[in-house]
């Protein structure tokens, strides 16, 4: 090659050497923007939880229940059966009635969906379906006046035990308490959740396994709240929230629902 033919182009060694740096800088641009990315979409999914959770009080507050869980076929309404003379629901784990709940941010169905928005990330609901206070109180929180019948001092009973959010599925009681592992609250009536970023497969991890998922999941009183983690076999990215019954009591009473 003549010394002209050098000096106007650039060797093989040249043009790699500047698709490395080229890489490099792309790779180093794309990871924090990822990364907001992310952050962003936990933060924007948290809102809608938040906001889920103050329109689930304010149903109650106006009714004097909570609504039924939605399903596949409701288009993000109660799922059909929901009897609240009784408060029977004909599954007490499902989807956020977003549609019934007035919610914006819903998909094309009708149900109110996480941040990622993907065909697998509806926001879910779990109401308990637990008997408190006196005489045959039944499923007291789907019913009507089923909390006026329950009662302030049993509401507010700190052993009383309704759904439970554990920080770990390991040591847990199946169904029952989160038994030797860390119990974040143990007297919410009602939880809700995002299934987060990995929804379609639901990680393989036991902690996600414990919260209902597009894989199946436990479908009791038992769920599981922890920091996010990426470890192999043991992923966790959901998000969850729940209705404090301190919140509730307060609310209700203040709208004359409770004695």
């Amino acid at each position: 090659m003549s010394k002209r033919g050098c000096a106007d182009g650039f060797t093989i060694i040249e043009v790699a050497v500047a698709l490395f740096l080229i890489s490099l800088l792309f790779g180093s641009i794309f990871i924090p923007l990822q990364s907001q990315v992310d952050s962003r979409n936990v933060t924007l999914t948290e809102r809608r939880l938040a906001i889920a959770r103050e329109a689930l009080i304010g149903y109650a507050v106006a009714r004097g229940f909570f609504p039924c869980p939605a399903d596949e076929a409701s288009a993000g309404q109660e799922a059909a059966g929901a009897d609240h003379a009784s408060g029977f629901c004909t599954a007490f784990h499902g989807f956020l009635p977003a549609a019934t709940l007035g919610l914006q941010g819903a998909d094309a169905q009708g149900f109110g969906v996480d941040a990622w928005a993907g065909s697998s990330n509806r926001l879910r609901y779990a109401v308990t379906d637990q008997s408190v206070g006196p005489g045959a109180n039944t499923r007291a929180f789907t019913r009507a006046n089923g909390m006026r019948t329950a009662g302030i001092a049993a509401l507010g009973n700190p052993a009383l035990s309704l759904m439970h959010v554990c920080a770990s599925a390991k040591g847990n009681v199946a169904g029952t308490s989160c038994g030797s592992a860390e119990t974040t609250v143990s007297t919410t009536p009602v939880v809700i959740w995002s299934v987060g970023p990995n929804a379609a497969s639901g990680g393989a991890g036991a902690d996600e396994a414990q919260n209902p998922n597009p894989n199946g999941g436990s479908r009791d009183r038992i769920f599981v709240m922890h920091s996010r983690s990426n470890a192999a076999g043991n992923e966790f990215d959901d998000i969850l929230t729940w209705v404090p019954m301190t919140h509730l009591v307060r609310a209700m009473l203040a709208a004359g629902h409770l004695p």
